[in-house]
């Protein structure tokens, strides 16, 4: 492959698009090989650099099929569970904190009698 065409940040010709530009217009880009980049400097660092993709050649995005969207479903299911304490939390469980909230911090736990029989304290 050749080298690509640079261009400055905002300065790129029309008929080319990022992946997320392509995404809002409901386009993927379809197999197609990168056609250019954008670079916006910075200050003593390496330029940002963004991909552009060829909106002629960019394909529709394939539609969700229904077990797709149970994949997708049960998917974020799994992400809410606490693996401590086999409970839904009601969000998504912080990567950073590996459980829900009352299983990371039980000292900081509320008083009260309703919260003392939850498996969070029963250890």
């Amino acid at each position: 492959m050749g080298t690509l065409p640079v261009y400055r940040w905002r300065l790129a010709p029309d008929g080319y698009a990022t992946r997320r530009q392509l995404r809002a217009a409901g386009l993927r880009p379809g197999g197609q090989d990168v056609a250019a980049q954008l670079e916006r400097p910075r200050r003593r660092r390496d330029p940002l650099v963004a991909y552009l993709y060829r909106i002629d050649r960019a394909k529709p995005v394939r539609p969700m099929t229904p077990a797709r969207w149970a994949a997708l479903a049960k998917a974020n299911a799994a992400r809410r569970i606490c693996p401590a304490c086999r409970r839904d939390a009601g969000y998504v469980i912080p990567p950073s904190l590996g459980m829900c909230t009352p299983c990371a911090f039980p000292d900081n736990a509320p008083e009260g009698e309703s919260w003392n029989s939850s498996p969070h304290t029963a250890r």
